[in-house]
């Protein structure tokens, strides 16, 4: 038996308007996923619980099976792992996100004009982030740069007592000030904020890519803090060897704590233009020596965050068409397999933000097809009146199922 689940971050939405009333997942055409409804079991699923954030770090270990109340202290240590930093009991992890703020004198009265500092490459990053580290390193911090925009501070000894620290993404094109770190012992990390501006406003880099016509990546932002916590072995927990593929530290830092293999496709940019055709490929090779494959795709997700409303129905689409397509195609010369498709949240783009909302999912079992009555998205999955409330049982239904 082989296994995969196909996660499409972020794809389930609200009706809009610009879409006859649809939504991106009704309107996009998504012929495999569309068949494949057919035969399958639809539904709904409560990846987040009521009193917990709607973050992918919450609504992705629900849908591995790991119960973010057993297994959640934050997001940063998940994405620390990926990164390779081998956090200690007493260390504090908080995303260092790389932000485009406006430019007003007063770093309260500025607007976070991007959250993913004008889609800034990697390398360019690195050089940012390291030119912030000879400034603020010491004993306490430690800057370590990532992926893309998505970076990670550490805090040696530090106060767990730092919130509120908001998701940039969550305040695109609102002004900052009621949204800076306003705990007393959070100061250190707005202090450094406030520097980092000044800083980076003055690096080459940035001079360059403002002369390029590019947004430059001008402030540090900080949230998403934790504390390292062990997640279960995958194959103690399930029974299965498994692998991930995602472009996302978030994902792949799960996978590795989970002690499963992490699959890295050169091209994968967490946005529309990753390599969709390279993560259908390595996906196609892992099904050799794995049984089961958590496929992760960001993109819809990216396209909600950014009011891309075009970009997020195109991005459905070449999932269906370039990843689905050939895997279930590969799937069929092993004999009987099951595949689940899901989002981990919705984000909508009227909200440009999580929400937790129940989100629509199928599972197909070749030898054992299901009715098939209902539609694969939003009103489908309510229309079937199933619903799983308890996010982290649906893998176990999965599995036994």
């Amino acid at each position: 038996m082989k296994y995969l689940v196909l996660l499409c971050d972020g794809m389930a939405d609200y009706p809009c308007e610009e879409l006859g009333g649809k939504t991106p997942m009704q309107a996009a055409k998504k012929t495999n996923m569309n068949r494949l409804a057919e035969k399958s079991e639809i539904g709904l699923v409560k990846t987040v619980a009521d009193h917990l954030s709607p973050g992918s770090d919450v609504a992705n270990l629900s849908v591995m099976g790991y119960d973010p109340a057993l297994y959640y202290a934050g997001r940063s240590p998940l994405e620390a792992a990926s990164i390779g930093i081998d956090l200690k009991t007493t260390d504090v992890a908080m995303r260092c996100n790389l932000v485009t703020l406006s430019d007003e004198p007063d770093y309260s009265r500025k607007t976070m004009v991007d959250y993913c500092g004008g889609d800034i490459g990697t390398e360019e990053a690195a050089e940012l982030i390291h030119a912030l580290a000879e400034r603020f390193n010491s004993d306490a911090f430690t800057l370590y740069p990532g992926f893309s925009y998505r970076h990670c501070l550490v805090w040696d000894h530090g106060l767990d007592d730092i919130l509120p620290l908001t998701p940039p993404h969550d305040i695109s094109g609102r002004v900052v000030g009621d949204y800076l770190p306003s705990n007393p012992n959070a100061a250190p990390l707005l202090e450094m904020m406030r520097e980092s501006y000044e800083i980076l406003m003055r690096h080459p880099v940035n001079l360059a890519r403002i002369e390029r016509g590019l947004r430059p990546a001008n402030s540090m932002w900080f949230w998403g803090s934790g504390r390292y916590k062990p997640l279960a072995p995958f194959a103690e927990k399930f029974g299965l060897k498994g692998a991930v593929i995602s472009a996302v530290d978030l994902i792949k830092g799960i996978g590795k704590l989970a002690e499963m293999d992490v699959i890295d496709v050169p091209g994968a940019t967490g946005y529309i233009d990753t390599n969709f055709d390279g993560k259908a490929e390595a996906a196609v090779k892992a099904l050799e020596s794995h049984d089961f494959i958590y496929l992760h795709v960001e993109a819809p997700d990216e396209c909600g965050h950014r009011f891309e409303l075009k970009n997020k129905v195109r991005a459905i689409e070449l999932i269906d068409q370039k990843i689905l397509g050939p895997v279930l195609e590969a799937l069929e010369q092993y004999g009987d397999y099951k595949v689940m498709i899901l989002p981990d949240h919705p984000t909508p783009v009227s909200l440009k933000t999580h929400t937790r909302d129940a989100v629509p999912y199928l599972i197909y079992h070749k030898e054992k097809p299901a009715g098939g009555s209902f539609s694969f998205d939003e009103s489908g999955g309510q229309a079937s009146g199933r619903l799983v409330e308890h996010g982290p049982s649906l893998m176990q239904h999965l599995l036994e199922g």
